[in-house]
């Protein structure tokens, strides 16, 4: 298992090894030790390889990754999995803004809380929070669910499209053309399976969430919605 320490080695060098991983590689878990808050590790990956931090991690961790497992041993800065596309990034401390930001598919899971604009503009993600989230969190989300198990904070799903957020506890305000919706059979099973791939099964309900969504009339300008732009 090759182990890199960015205390003694350039983070130029641990991305462009991992980068040169080819998926049939030997090499498909890799320790990383000192990184002390440094900004895009393990960014970029396009293998099936495992890499574990061990520590705090700056901006823009695990972004753009594809197919790889990233677990951060520590908090995450801003921007942790952004564009991810596939693969999953697991958080095991907190993370700062825009969480999951853009990302296109995949899972990212966090264990402590997330600060503002959590999967804003999502494409396809399953973001699970163990605790609570900020304010503006799945701004624009197009698509993939976001799951909180904790509170969210102002203006919930401001200007959603089709992405499913559940909810386990308050929400403080919802923004533009976002509403609370019932809970079905059917999103009762896809939120049980996002539970049961974040390892909680067991931990907690799906009846315990509420379902919020797009009320769908901001898709195309209207001048009776003006005031809710």
């Amino acid at each position: 298992m090759p182990n890199f320490d960015l205390r003694t080695a350039p983070l130029r060098d641990l991305n462009r090894t991992l980068h040169a991983l080819r998926p049939d590689t030997n090499e498909t878990h890799w320790t990383v030790t000192g990184p002390d808050g440094r900004h895009a590790i393990a960014a970029g990956l396009d293998a099936p390889i495992s890499v574990e931090i061990e520590g705090n991690v700056g901006y823009y961790c695990a972004g753009m990754n594809k197919l790889a497992t990233v677990l951060v041993n520590g908090n995450a800065g801003v921007g942790v999995a952004e564009n991810m596309i596939s693969g999953l990034v697991h958080v095991r401390g907190d993370a700062s803004q825009s969480a999951g930001a853009t990302a296109h598919g995949g899972m990212l899971i966090i264990d402590g809380n997330a600060g503002a604009r959590c999967g804003i503009s999502m494409k396809g993600v399953d973001i699970v929070v163990k605790g609570s989230i900020g304010h503006m969190s799945a701004f624009m989300a197009q698509a993939g669910t976001l799951t909180v198990l904790g509170d969210a904070g102002e203006a919930l799903g401001d200007s959603l499209y089709e992405a499913k957020l559940y909810v386990r506890g308050s929400v403080k305000s919802l923004g533009a053309d976002c509403v609370e919706k019932p809970m079905r059979d059917e999103h009762l099973k896809q939120l049980a399976d996002k539970l049961a791939a974040a390892g909680l099964t067991g931990e907690v309900s799906p009846s315990e969430f509420r379902r919020y969504g797009s009320a769908r009339t901001l898709y195309h300008f209207h001048v009776d919605n003006a005031g809710a732009y």
